[in-house]
C-alpha cells in the first residue's frame, strides 16, 4: 500500500460518501407506486432541488405530479437536460430564515388545500429545512424567528434542542404539515442529517408527530437564557403551541423513509478506503459535542495509533460523523468575531492537540458543502499546520479564542472548498495515519 498523496486520497473518501448520499443515487428503491389521484411534492432542505429533479425524472412521465420546494440560495442544481420541469424549486436564506422561507411555506400550505383521499403527497426532507420552511407561530414576527435562531446557533445547543424549539414555535413544523394534507396520504423522502436519523428532527419534523412538549422547549429556552414575546411565552406555558404527537389518528398510515444516511455515507468511504488498500474503521455517525473537543478525542486516538499501534493499526484511516455544535466565545470589544464553522473548529482543535504528529493527515468538511456560512466545506489538517501557522504568526489558540477557523486556514491555504454537493448528511471526518 503506497499513498502518494494523503490530500488527494481523503478527498475521494470525502467524494465517495457524498456520491452515496446524491437523490438521483438513492430515491428509486422508496417511492411508491403511483395514485388515483394527483401526486403533490412539497419539501425543504439544502438537497431539496436536486431531491425535487431526482423526483422529476423517475417519476412515471405519464403520472401527474406538481408541487413546490424550497432550498437554500445558490444550492440548485442545473435541470438534467431534456428533463421536462414539473416540480418548482424556489430558493430561501440558510442558516437564519428570511421573507422568501415564510413565503414558501404559505404558498405550501396553500397547496395542500383540496386534497383528497386518492391524493398522494411526497415531501421531500434534508438538512437545512428547519431554517428553510419557516412560518412563524400566532403572535411572532419574522424578526422574532431570526433573532431566536441566531440566539440558537450561538448558543451550543445541540441541534435536537433546537429543532425542539424550532417546532413549537412554527405553524408549519413539528408535524403541521402533514395535518395540513389530510386525508391525502404522505411519504416522506429524508435525507438524513441528525445524528441517530431521527426523523422527526430532520427539518424539524413537518410531516411526523412530535414527541417533545411546550414544556420541553420552555426548558430549552431558559437553559440558555432566550427570551421570546411575552404573548408567546404565555402560548408555551399554557401548552397552546402543542404539536400533533405519536398516536395522532390523523398522521396513521403515513409512511417515512430515510434514503440516505450519515452511517450509509461513511460505510461507503471505508469501502472506498479498503479497495485502495487502506483498513477503514467508523468510530461513530451520530458524534455530538463542542467542534472543538471532539477534534482533541480524534487527536488522541490519532496519536496513539501512529504511536503505539492501538487501537488500530496503521496504515489505516479512521472516520466519524455526527453533527457537532460551535460555542461562540466573547471577543474583546474592538475586535472583530472569527469565520468559520463545525468542521474549521473541529480542525483547529485536532491540529492543536496533535502536535504536529509526524503520519497522520486529516480532511474535515460538511457533506453539504458549506462549514457555516462560508465559501469552503471544510479544512485539512497536515503534520506540519502548526509550523506554517507558526511561521505566518497565526496561534492556534489565540484563533480558538476567536472562533476564526476560516481565517486560519486560508492563511495557510488548507480550506477545503468543493461549492455546494445538493446533498447533506452532516460532518464529514477522516483521519489518515500512515
Amino acid at each position: 500500500m503506497l499513498i502518494d498523496d494523503p490530500r488527494a486520497f481523503l478527498a475521494q473518501l470525502y467524494h465517495a460518501a457524498v456520491e452515496r448520499a446524491l437523490p438521483m443515487h438513492c430515491m428509486a428503491a422508496y417511492l411508491p407506486p403511483p395514485p388515483k389521484g394527483k401526486t403533490l411534492v412539497l419539501g425543504a432542505g439544502k438537497a431539496g432541488g436536486a431531491m425535487a429533479h431526482a423526483l422529476e425524472a423517475l417519476w412515471p412521465a405519464d403520472a401527474p405530479l406538481s408541487g413546490l420546494v424550497v432550498t437554500r440560495y445558490q444550492h440548485t442544481p442545473a435541470r438534467p437536460a431534456g428533463l421536462a420541469p414539473r416540480i418548482v424549486v424556489v430558493e430561501a436564506a440558510h442558516p437564519v430564515p428570511d421573507a422568501a422561507g415564510v413565503e414558501a411555506a404559505r404558498k405550501m400550505l396553500a397547496l395542500t388545500q383540496g386534497l383528497t383521499a386518492d391524493d398522494l403527497v411526497l415531501c421531500v426532507l434534508s438538512g437545512g429545512g428547519s431554517a428553510l420552511l419557516t412560518l412563524p407561530a400566532a403572535g411572532l414576527g419574522l424578526a422574532d424567528k431570526q433573532r431566536i435562531n441566531r440566539a440558537l446557533l450561538a448558543c451550543g445547543a445541540t441541534i435536537a434542542e433546537m429543532n425542539t424549539v424550532r417546532k413549537h414555535l412554527s405553524g408549519i413544523k413539528g408535524g403541521r404539515l402533514a395535518l395540513a394534507c389530510a386525508p391525502a396520504k404522505v411519504v416522506t423522502l429524508a435525507i438524513s442529517d441528525v445524528p441517530g436519523d431521527d426523523v422527526a428532527t430532520i427539518a424539524s419534523g413537518p410531516t411526523v408527530a412530535d414527541a417533545s412538549t411546550c414544556a420541553d422547549a420552555v426548558r430549552v429556552l431558559r437553559r440558555y437564557g432566550i427570551a421570546v414575546p411575552a404573548a408567546t411565552q404565555v402560548a408555551l406555558d399554557n401548552g397552546q403551541l402543542e404539536t400533533p404527537k405519536p398516536g395522532d389518528p390523523v398522521l396513521q398510515g403515513h409512511a417515512v423513509y430515510c434514503i440516505a444516511t450519515p452511517r450509509r455515507s461513511l460505510e461507503a468511504a471505508a469501502a472506498r478506503a479498503r479497495a485502495a488498500g487502506v483498513a477503514a474503521y467508523i468510530l461513530s455517525d451520530a458524534m455530538e459535542g463542542e467542534s472543538r473537543d471532539v477534534g482533541t478525542v480524534h487527536a488522541a486516538i490519532a496519536r496513539a495509533v501512529a504511536t503505539t499501534d492501538q487501537p488500530f493499526r496503521k496504515p489505516c484511516v479512521v472516520l466519524s460523523g455526527g453533527e457537532t455544535t460551535v460555542t461562540l466565545r466573547p471577543v474583546l470589544q474592538g475586535q472583530p468575531r472569527g469565520r468559520g464553522g463545525r468542521a474549521g473548529e473541529f480542525c483547529l482543535g485536532l491540529a492543536k492537540a496533535l502536535q504536529g504528529q509526524a503520519g497522520v493527515y486529516a480532511l474535515a468538511a460538511d457533506t453539504d458543502g458549506i462549514d457555516g456560512v462560508e465559501n469552503n466545506a471544510g479544512a485539512w489538517v497536515l503534520p506540519d499546520t502548526l509550523a506554517r501557522a507558526h511561521q505566518l504568526g497565526l496561534d492556534v489558540d489565540v484563533c480558538l479564542g476567536r472562533n476564526d477557523a476560516h481565517g486560519y486556514f486560508s492563511a495557510l491555504g488548507d480550506l477545503f472548498v468543493t461549492g455546494p454537493t445538493y446533498t447533506n448528511v452532516n460532518d464529514f471526518r477522516a483521519i489518515l495515519v500512515l
